[in-house]
């Protein structure tokens, strides 16, 4: 370990922004430090609290994300922004437009806001933004708010890094609450209805609780629904007491260890399967080499299957017969 890691890791743990930026932007573009990194901080990380913004686009996550940023620094808690744009189809860059919209928060040293590259993730969330998470926490951010993409079924991917995990809704989004996807529908620990005072909220709202209804309780959980109107600021206090609530009542259940783990065993899977994909990949498989596999499928002449054995073979990693 050389000292200037060090020296990195110890400027990041006491908040420096230059540094961890850096940091980040190393985990981003998968530089030789950023795991160097990451492995010096580890021992500092598990005592933020991560909260997931989810739902589909135009629900206002993003307001709602700023506005949950200043209701924590009244309590002058400090918060980490993580949000996950869409990637670029040129660059595979984020299109910034999050950061754009929360640069009230650009001059306070108590915020450190990111927004991310899904880079092709179908669950809108990468490997980086996982980091990034454990960065932020050795930070010394007590809140990391992440906001998703929100774009299919990638929505429920965030359930598997928050530890709390909010739903964005709002009124108009379909003749009826049940059209939603049962999936997001068993992810949210807490139902936000955004923009309520548009017409039809009510009902909107009485659906849902239904549905909710529905759902089986985790832990003793309820879901509750909470409805705000953010761009006014309103119901946001709520909000917060509501993620606070949660909190206490996941750290009183006696399933916290098991969900610990689960999430545990899911980081390391993912880990793996990224690691194992950039080996055989590198070292096993070219681009132009890609190119000439895919184009043999695509005419018929091979199988993917029969391809990716091949592939998978050449690293070692063949079936056993």
């Amino acid at each position: 370990m050389t000292v200037s890691i060090e020296n990195w890791a110890e400027q990041v743990r006491a908040g420096d922004v230059r540094a961890i930026s850096r940091a980040v932007s190393a985990i981003e573009n998968r530089e030789r430090d950023a795991e160097e990194i990451l492995r010096q901080l580890f021992p500092f990380t598990g005592r933020a609290y991560r909260v997931g913004i989810t739902g589909a686009p135009g629900t206002g996550k993003s307001t709602l994300v700023d506005r949950l940023a200043s209701h924590y620094r009244v309590e002058k808690k400090t918060v980490g922004i993580i949000a996950v744009d869409p990637s670029s189809p040129f660059t595979g860059g984020s299109i910034l437009g999050d950061r754009i919209r929360m640069q009230g928060h650009a001059t306070d040293a108590g915020v450190f806001i990111r927004s991310m590259a899904t880079r092709g993730f179908l669950g809108g969330l990468s490997q980086a933004t996982r980091d990034t998470t454990l960065l932020l926490d050795a930070a010394g951010k007590q809140i990391i708010l992440v906001e998703t993409v929100g774009v299919g079924q990638g929505e429920i991917e965030i359930v598997r890094l928050a530890d709390c995990t909010i739903v964005v809704l709002m009124p108009g989004m379909g003749d009826d609450v049940q059209s939603l996807k049962a999936g997001l529908m068993e992810i949210g620990d807490i139902f936000v209805l955004n923009k309520s005072d548009r017409e039809g909220a009510d009902r909107f709202e009485q659906q849902l609780k239904g549905i909710l209804q529905l759902v089986p309780e985790r832990d003793g959980w309820k879901p509750p629904v909470v409805r705000t109107i953010a761009t006014e600021n309103k119901g946001v206090a709520e909000l917060g007491r509501q993620i606070e609530l949660f909190r206490k009542h996941f750290e009183q259940a006696h399933e916290r260890q098991a969900r610990e783990i689960a999430h545990w065993k899911e980081w390391i899977l993912q880990l793996l399967e990224t690691r194992l994909m950039e080996r055989v990949a590198g070292k096993y498989l070219g681009e132009k080499e890609l190119d000439a596999i895919a184009a043999a499928v695509a005419e018929r002449k091979t199988d993917p299957y029969g391809a990716v054995n091949e592939i998978l073979a050449r690293a070692g990693l063949g079936e056993d017969h």
